[in-house]
Parts: structure tokens; C-alpha cells; sequence
């Protein structure tokens, strides 16, 4: 009989440990052996020796925290390619939660887990869709794990800002969106919603844009957002992380009008207190609705929580015979407020 994984995969103070591998799996330490789903600093931490994970994400790691710090060695490893690490084997799948994200997947013994990363199920011309992969325990996160949580399909919320742009041409939109992901996924919904025009940028969204684009992701013409030339940003849309929008840089714009991406803003008095006047609803997390759906497309007996909601996620999935269990991972989910 296959070992349960609670055998072989246990918590500890760095995070989700394969103990017949040695690895972990998005260690919030600097640990000798790394694998990590995604670029986002919640999961992706500097200070490790050894680092596999995507290309992609290698490369957001480099850029985001330097070379050095981004591990010693660093292994790419492609979708689907199978290693043995000690008799475990381990492969990736596409997570669609951003550029080389990845599901991590498990085996040993004839037991197999798969570990989600940060996921959504909605198209994104910027990454590789999510693939489900079986399994007899599904370890994943519930960011938006609350029935109040249906996401609108982001070309809509998409629709809703050229709208905006055409009811007031004299404002400049300043979107706030995460520099890694989100970003570059405004940009690829505009492009295909029709915005040709070029796009200006706050600073701190430059460098990971074209990183993307060396990586393969077209995004059009960027330009340099600067309140020295904000005379000619009236009728623009500008992006600009989270926290500029209420900042004194976007107050230096001439008639700013505050936009946010995110999923949170589906809850009103979030943009309200962020004085936010166009809230966009477009995450890059699973709803509620994709949450039970996912869990029970992959078919695991068992669905281990990292952070989130998990009490009504796990409720609901009890009520449907599927055993819960919340990790607590400290750490995760905590990109949105570093951002």
C-alpha cells in the first residue's frame, strides 16, 4: 500500500519539506535545496543553494533580486520533464498564475501530491495555462476561497476602462497593478481589447516588461511615465504600482483618475478606503467557484490548504466527501502587500 504523504511531505518553520527528497517546496528560508512555483517574493525568497524551478521564473528571480542572491546554482527544469530526486519524482505543470509558474508534482512510492503554487483558471495571453494533474492529494492555496468571491471575465472589466477613457479624455488613467503578472497582463487584454497606443510605465514596472518581452511576450510599445510630460498623458492609461496611485506621484498628474486590478476589489470598501474611482475586479487567482471546480478535477481523496480562506474551503469540500487540512504556512500571500 502507497505511503499517505503525510508520511514523506511535512511542515516545518521553512516550509513544505519532501523529506525522502530533501527539498522544499517555495521555502520562506534560505534552505540548501529550493524548488519554487513562481516569481513572486511570497514564494520565490533569496539566500538558497541549490534552486529549480522554470526558466522563466529563474530568470524573474535574477531580475528581481539579483543574481547572486537568486541561488547558488540554479536548475531549469521545462514543463512535464520527469527528474528522480533520491526516488521521488518530481515534474512540473503550468499554474496560469504568471510567467513560468508551475505546479509542483510528486511521486513516490506509488503516492502522489501535487502542490499548486498560486493558480487561475482564466485565459492569459502571457503564460501557459493551467493543467490539472491527478492525484491523491492536492495541496493548494485559497487566496479567494469565499462564495462572495465570482470574478467578472477581465475583458469585461477591460471594456469598463475604455469606457472610462472615452467619458473623460482630458483625465489620465493610473491603473495600479503588481509589477510582476499583472502588469503584463493589463497590457495583453488592452492590446487585444484594440489599445495600440503606447503605453507609459511607471518606473517600477520597466525592468520586468521587458524582461517579458525578452522572454518572448510581445507587449506593444512602453514608454517612460513622468510627471515632467504629464501634460501629455491626459487621456492616457498608465500603469503604476499599487501603492503610486494614492501617492504624491500620481497626485502630480494632471486630474488623475485612480484605477486598481486586483481581486479584492470586489470588495467596495477596499477601493473606497484606497480612494480607488475605477475598481477593475481582474485577478490572477482562482475564485471560489474555480477553487471546488479544480479540486475536484485533479480527484484527490484529500486537499491540503497553504493560506488562505481555508475554514469554508474546507467546509465545502467536506460536505462533497473530500477530506481538508490547513497548513498555515506563514509566509504565503503576502506579495500583494509587499507590492
Amino acid at each position: 500500500m502507497p505511503p499517505h504523504p503525510e508520511t514523506w511531505l511535512r511542515v516545518t518553520p521553512s516550509g513544505l519539506f519532501c523529506e525522502p527528497g530533501g527539498f522544499y517546496i517555495d521555502p520562506q528560508r534560505g534552505v540548501d535545496r529550493a524548488v519554487v512555483t513562481h516569481g513572486h517574493s511570497d514564494h520565490a525568497r533569496p539566500g538558497h543553494t541549490h534552486v529549480l524551478a522554470t526558466a522563466e521564473t529563474l530568470a524573474v528571480m535574477r531580475e528581481r533580486m539579483g543574481e547572486d542572491r537568486a541561488g547558488v546554482t540554479q536548475q531549469p527544469l521545462g514543463y512535464g520533464q520527469v527528474l528522480d530526486i533520491n526516488g521521488v519524482r518530481l515534474w512540473l505543470r503550468p499554474a496560469g498564475h504568471v510567467l513560468g509558474s508551475a505546479q509542483v508534482c510528486l511521486e513516490w512510492q506509488g503516492s502522489r501530491v501535487v502542490v499548486s503554487g498560486d493558480y487561475k483558471r482564466r485565459p492569459d495571453p502571457t503564460c501557459a495555462p493551467f493543467e490539472p494533474e491527478r492525484c491523491d492529494v492536492f495541496v493548494t492555496e485559497a487566496t479567494f476561497a469565499l462564495p462572495v468571491f465570482i470574478h467578472p471575465p477581465a475583458d469585461h472589466e477591460i471594456a469598463r476602462l475604455l469606457r472610462s477613457v472615452e467619458l473623460f479624455p482630458e483625465r489620465t488613467h493610473v491603473i495600479g497593478c503588481y509589477a510582476l503578472g499583472k502588469a503584463q497582463r493589463l497590457i495583453a487584454l488592452l492590446r487585444q481589447a484594440g489599445w495600440d497606443a503606447p503605453i507609459p510605465l511607471h518606473g517600477a514596472l520597466m525592468r520586468i516588461c521587458r524582461l517579458y518581452e525578452e522572454l518572448g511576450v510581445p507587449l506593444g510599445e512602453l514608454v517612460p511615465a513622468t510627471v515632467q510630460g504629464k501634460q501629455k498623458l491626459a487621456g492616457a492609461i498608465v500603469l503604476a504600482p499599487p501603492s503610486a496611485i494614492a501617492d504624491r506621484w500620481a497626485r502630480r498628474l494632471d486630474d488623475p483618475l485612480p484605477c486598481l486590478a486586483s481581486g479584492w476589489m470586489q470588495v467596495r470598501q477596499r477601493a473606497k478606503q484606497g480612494g480607488v474611482e475605477l475598481p477593475m475586479v481582474i485577478s490572477d487567482h482562482a475564485d471560489w467557484p474555480e477553487l471546488l471546480a479544480t479540486c475536484a478535477e485533479v480527484e484527490a481523496g484529500e486537499v491540503w490548504v497553504t493560506h488562505g480562506r481555508e475554514e469554508a474551503l474546507i467546509h465545502a469540500l467536506g460536505l462533497r466527501g473530500v477530506r481538508g487540512r490547513a497548513l498555515h504556512l506563514v509566509g504565503l500571500g503576502e506579495e500583494e502587500e509587499d507590492e
